[in-house]
Protein backbone atom coordinates (compact mmCIF):
# COMPACT_ATOMS: atom_id res chain seq x y z
CA UNK A 1 0.00 0.00 0.00
CA UNK A 2 2.74 2.50 0.89
CA UNK A 3 4.36 1.84 -2.57
CA UNK A 4 0.51 2.57 -4.40
CA UNK A 5 0.55 5.79 -1.74
CA UNK A 6 4.13 7.18 -3.23
CA UNK A 7 3.00 6.80 -6.71
CA UNK A 8 -0.77 8.39 -6.15
CA UNK A 9 1.29 11.32 -4.56
CA UNK A 10 3.71 12.16 -7.43
CA UNK A 11 0.93 11.41 -10.02
CA UNK A 12 -0.67 13.98 -8.04
CA UNK A 13 2.27 16.59 -7.77
CA UNK A 14 2.84 16.29 -11.50
CA UNK A 15 -0.99 15.96 -13.15
CA UNK A 16 1.02 13.62 -15.78
CA UNK A 17 1.70 10.20 -15.78
CA UNK A 18 4.86 10.11 -17.91
CA UNK A 19 6.59 12.66 -15.58
CA UNK A 20 5.54 11.11 -12.57
CA UNK A 21 7.17 7.90 -14.13
CA UNK A 22 10.39 9.59 -14.69
CA UNK A 23 10.59 11.02 -10.79
CA UNK A 24 9.63 7.47 -9.67
CA UNK A 25 12.17 5.97 -12.30
CA UNK A 26 9.46 3.22 -13.18
CA UNK A 27 7.83 3.18 -16.91
CA UNK A 28 4.21 5.04 -17.49
CA UNK A 29 2.39 2.04 -18.04
CA UNK A 30 3.74 0.82 -14.61
CA UNK A 31 2.54 4.43 -12.95
CA UNK A 32 -1.21 3.95 -14.99
CA UNK A 33 -1.62 0.29 -13.11
CA UNK A 34 -0.39 1.30 -9.76
CA UNK A 35 -3.00 4.30 -9.75
CA UNK A 36 -5.70 1.84 -11.32
CA UNK A 37 -4.92 -0.75 -8.25
CA UNK A 38 -5.08 2.16 -5.70
CA UNK A 39 -8.12 3.19 -7.31
CA UNK A 40 -9.72 -0.66 -7.09
CA UNK A 41 -8.58 -0.99 -3.60
CA UNK A 42 -10.56 1.98 -2.27
CA UNK A 43 -12.96 1.47 -4.92
CA UNK A 44 -13.00 4.96 -6.16
CA UNK A 45 -12.25 7.16 -8.63
CA UNK A 46 -8.82 9.04 -8.21
CA UNK A 47 -8.68 10.87 -11.29
CA UNK A 48 -10.15 11.81 -14.37
CA UNK A 49 -8.29 10.64 -17.70
CA UNK A 50 -8.72 13.36 -20.56
CA UNK A 51 -6.32 11.55 -23.11
CA UNK A 52 -3.02 9.85 -22.91
CA UNK A 53 -1.05 12.72 -20.48
CA UNK A 54 -3.55 15.02 -19.45
CA UNK A 55 -5.09 14.17 -16.06
CA UNK A 56 -7.65 16.30 -13.34
CA UNK A 57 -8.06 14.78 -9.70
CA UNK A 58 -11.18 14.04 -8.22
CA UNK A 59 -12.44 15.41 -4.87
CA UNK A 60 -11.29 12.46 -3.20
CA UNK A 61 -8.23 12.56 -4.59
CA UNK A 62 -7.79 15.91 -3.15
CA UNK A 63 -8.93 14.74 0.01
CA UNK A 64 -6.37 11.71 -0.09
CA UNK A 65 -3.21 13.99 -0.46
CA UNK A 66 -3.48 15.96 2.38
CA UNK A 67 -3.87 13.20 4.70
CA UNK A 68 -1.55 11.58 3.12
CA UNK A 69 1.03 14.34 3.52
CA UNK A 70 0.36 14.30 7.04
CA UNK A 71 0.46 10.87 7.46
CA UNK A 72 3.77 11.27 5.71
CA UNK A 73 5.00 13.62 8.30
CA UNK A 74 3.64 11.35 11.15
CA UNK A 75 5.44 8.69 9.72
CA UNK A 76 8.70 10.45 9.16
CA UNK A 77 8.24 11.39 12.88
CA UNK A 78 7.59 8.14 14.50
CA UNK A 79 10.47 6.69 12.49
CA UNK A 80 12.99 9.49 14.19
CA UNK A 81 11.33 8.89 17.39
CA UNK A 82 12.57 4.47 17.14
CA UNK A 83 16.09 5.58 16.11
CA UNK A 84 16.55 8.49 18.12
CA UNK A 85 19.58 7.69 19.43
CA UNK A 86 21.12 7.80 15.81
CA UNK A 87 19.39 10.62 15.25
CA UNK A 88 19.26 13.21 17.82
CA UNK A 89 18.40 16.05 15.62
CA UNK A 90 14.75 17.02 14.91
CA UNK A 91 14.81 19.09 11.41
CA UNK A 92 13.18 22.24 10.74
CA UNK A 93 13.26 23.39 7.13
CA UNK A 94 12.38 26.71 6.42
CA UNK A 95 12.31 28.48 2.68
CA UNK A 96 11.33 32.38 2.62
CA UNK A 97 11.59 34.77 -0.89
CA UNK A 98 14.48 36.38 -2.03
CA UNK A 99 14.48 39.52 0.04
CA UNK A 100 13.49 38.17 3.51
CA UNK A 101 15.90 35.62 2.89
CA UNK A 102 19.06 37.38 2.72
CA UNK A 103 18.12 40.62 4.95
CA UNK A 104 15.48 39.40 7.57
CA UNK A 105 16.27 35.70 8.25
CA UNK A 106 19.44 35.35 9.44
CA UNK A 107 18.55 37.11 12.35
CA UNK A 108 15.35 35.16 13.12
CA UNK A 109 17.78 32.01 12.64
CA UNK A 110 20.98 33.27 15.02
CA UNK A 111 17.52 33.75 17.71
CA UNK A 112 16.00 29.81 16.46
CA UNK A 113 19.46 28.72 16.69
CA UNK A 114 20.15 29.77 20.35
CA UNK A 115 16.61 28.98 21.46
CA UNK A 116 16.71 25.21 19.49
CA UNK A 117 20.25 23.94 19.59
CA UNK A 118 19.33 20.37 18.64
CA UNK A 119 17.32 21.17 16.11
CA UNK A 120 18.84 20.97 12.54
CA UNK A 121 17.52 23.98 10.21
CA UNK A 122 17.38 23.54 6.87
CA UNK A 123 17.20 27.41 5.02
CA UNK A 124 15.79 27.73 1.27
CA UNK A 125 15.32 30.75 -0.78
CA UNK A 126 12.34 31.35 -3.98
CA UNK A 127 9.82 33.59 -4.98
CA UNK A 128 6.49 33.68 -3.34
CA UNK A 129 4.53 31.17 -5.49
CA UNK A 130 7.31 28.84 -5.11
CA UNK A 131 7.10 29.19 -1.28
CA UNK A 132 3.84 28.48 -1.14
CA UNK A 133 4.17 25.47 -3.28
CA UNK A 134 6.69 23.71 -0.94
CA UNK A 135 4.57 24.32 2.24
CA UNK A 136 1.52 23.04 0.28
CA UNK A 137 3.80 19.99 -0.85
CA UNK A 138 4.91 19.33 2.87
CA UNK A 139 8.60 20.13 1.38
CA UNK A 140 8.97 22.33 4.10
CA UNK A 141 7.57 23.48 7.79
CA UNK A 142 7.49 27.20 7.48
CA UNK A 143 7.63 29.58 4.91
CA UNK A 144 8.08 33.61 4.63
CA UNK A 145 6.48 35.73 1.48
CA UNK A 146 5.71 39.16 0.62
CA UNK A 147 2.78 38.46 -1.64
CA UNK A 148 -0.57 38.25 -0.22
CA UNK A 149 -1.98 35.19 -2.10
CA UNK A 150 -4.29 32.92 -1.36
CA UNK A 151 -3.25 30.20 0.54
CA UNK A 152 -6.44 28.00 1.92
CA UNK A 153 -5.75 25.65 3.36
CA UNK A 154 -2.27 26.83 4.43
CA UNK A 155 -2.19 29.07 7.70
CA UNK A 156 -1.02 32.62 6.46
CA UNK A 157 -0.03 35.37 9.40
CA UNK A 158 0.89 38.83 8.64
CA UNK A 159 4.12 39.15 10.71
CA UNK A 160 6.04 42.77 10.21
CA UNK A 161 6.65 45.70 7.36
CA UNK A 162 9.06 46.18 5.07
CA UNK A 163 9.64 49.76 3.35
CA UNK A 164 10.47 49.95 -0.65
CA UNK A 165 12.47 53.10 -1.85
CA UNK A 166 13.20 54.38 -5.32
CA UNK A 167 16.61 53.77 -5.65
CA UNK A 168 19.72 54.18 -8.42
CA UNK A 169 21.28 56.39 -10.89
CA UNK A 170 18.26 58.71 -11.41
CA UNK A 171 19.57 59.88 -14.52
CA UNK A 172 19.75 56.70 -16.61
CA UNK A 173 16.74 55.83 -17.69
CA UNK A 174 17.18 52.10 -17.18
CA UNK A 175 15.15 50.41 -14.86
CA UNK A 176 16.06 47.23 -13.46
CA UNK A 177 12.45 45.10 -12.78
CA UNK A 178 12.45 41.25 -11.13
CA UNK A 179 10.60 38.71 -12.80
CA UNK A 180 6.80 38.95 -12.83
CA UNK A 181 6.35 36.33 -9.99
CA UNK A 182 8.27 38.28 -7.46
CA UNK A 183 6.14 39.97 -5.01
CA UNK A 184 8.06 43.41 -5.60
CA UNK A 185 7.14 43.21 -9.58
CA UNK A 186 3.29 44.36 -8.42
CA UNK A 187 4.65 47.52 -6.83
CA UNK A 188 7.20 48.71 -9.85
CA UNK A 189 3.93 47.95 -12.34
CA UNK A 190 2.14 50.65 -9.70
CA UNK A 191 5.21 53.30 -9.72
CA UNK A 192 4.95 53.40 -13.67
CA UNK A 193 1.21 53.77 -14.06
CA UNK A 194 1.36 55.97 -11.35
CA UNK A 195 3.93 58.14 -13.46
CA UNK A 196 2.81 57.41 -16.74
CA UNK A 197 6.41 55.94 -18.02
CA UNK A 198 7.04 52.86 -20.15
CA UNK A 199 10.82 53.04 -19.35
CA UNK A 200 13.30 50.70 -21.25
CA UNK A 201 13.95 47.78 -18.70
CA UNK A 202 16.15 45.13 -17.83
CA UNK A 203 15.00 41.95 -15.64
CA UNK A 204 16.96 40.49 -12.93
CA UNK A 205 16.11 37.77 -11.44
CA UNK A 206 17.63 38.44 -7.86
CA UNK A 207 18.35 40.81 -5.35
CA UNK A 208 21.78 41.08 -4.69
CA UNK A 209 22.22 40.94 -8.25
CA UNK A 210 20.29 43.78 -8.81
CA UNK A 211 21.83 46.19 -5.26
CA UNK A 212 25.67 45.35 -7.53
CA UNK A 213 24.23 47.11 -10.45
CA UNK A 214 22.75 50.06 -8.29
CA UNK A 215 26.21 50.15 -7.03
CA UNK A 216 27.37 50.43 -10.44
CA UNK A 217 25.29 53.61 -11.27
CA UNK A 218 23.08 50.88 -13.55
CA UNK A 219 19.79 52.04 -13.87
CA UNK A 220 17.20 52.25 -11.26
CA UNK A 221 14.98 50.20 -9.33
CA UNK A 222 12.57 49.84 -6.22
CA UNK A 223 14.12 48.01 -3.99
CA UNK A 224 13.83 47.05 0.18
CA UNK A 225 15.10 50.03 2.26
CA UNK A 226 17.15 47.06 4.37
CA UNK A 227 19.18 45.86 1.17
CA UNK A 228 20.69 49.66 0.31
CA UNK A 229 24.31 50.19 0.74
CA UNK A 230 25.87 53.82 1.25
CA UNK A 231 27.14 53.60 -2.69
CA UNK A 232 23.31 53.88 -3.81
CA UNK A 233 21.21 56.98 -4.10
CA UNK A 234 17.56 56.97 -3.06
CA UNK A 235 14.40 58.97 -2.12
CA UNK A 236 11.35 57.38 0.22
CA UNK A 237 8.32 56.55 -1.81
CA UNK A 238 4.11 57.19 -0.09
CA UNK A 239 2.93 55.08 2.33
CA UNK A 240 1.44 51.67 -0.36
CA UNK A 241 4.64 51.25 -0.76
CA UNK A 242 4.85 49.63 2.62
CA UNK A 243 4.62 45.52 1.72
CA UNK A 244 3.99 43.14 4.27
CA UNK A 245 5.89 39.56 4.69
CA UNK A 246 3.64 36.76 5.80
CA UNK A 247 4.24 33.71 7.58
CA UNK A 248 3.32 30.61 6.13
CA UNK A 249 2.48 26.94 7.91
CA UNK A 250 1.11 23.77 7.62
CA UNK A 251 -2.14 23.12 9.60
CA UNK A 252 -0.16 19.80 10.46
CA UNK A 253 2.66 20.19 12.50
CA UNK A 254 5.38 17.14 12.55
CA UNK A 255 6.22 17.21 16.10
CA UNK A 256 5.76 19.28 19.57
CA UNK A 257 9.01 20.92 18.48
CA UNK A 258 8.36 22.03 15.08
CA UNK A 259 5.46 23.56 17.35
CA UNK A 260 7.09 25.61 19.90
CA UNK A 261 9.44 26.70 17.04
CA UNK A 262 6.19 28.16 15.24
CA UNK A 263 4.76 29.92 19.00
CA UNK A 264 8.51 31.09 19.04
CA UNK A 265 8.72 32.65 15.24
CA UNK A 266 5.55 34.41 16.48
CA UNK A 267 6.68 35.42 19.36
CA UNK A 268 9.87 36.85 17.97
CA UNK A 269 7.45 39.06 15.48
CA UNK A 270 5.41 40.26 17.99
CA UNK A 271 8.43 41.66 19.59
CA UNK A 272 9.03 43.82 17.09
CA UNK A 273 5.45 44.89 16.74
CA UNK A 274 4.73 46.32 20.19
Amino acid sequence: MFKLLQTFRVVYETKNFSHAAEQLFISQPAVSNQIKQLEDELNLELFHRNGRQEITTTQQADLLYRQLLNLADDWQATLAMLHQETLPKEICTIVASNTFAVYYLPELLAALLQAFPMVEFILEMNNSEQVLDQIEKHHAHFGFIEKPLVTTPIKRQEIMTDELVHAGNFLNPLWIVREQDSGVYHYMREYFLEKNIAPPQMTVKNNEMIIKCLEQGIGQSIVSKQSLTEKINWEPLTKKYRRKFYLLKRQHLDSQVISKIEAFIYEYYQSFSE
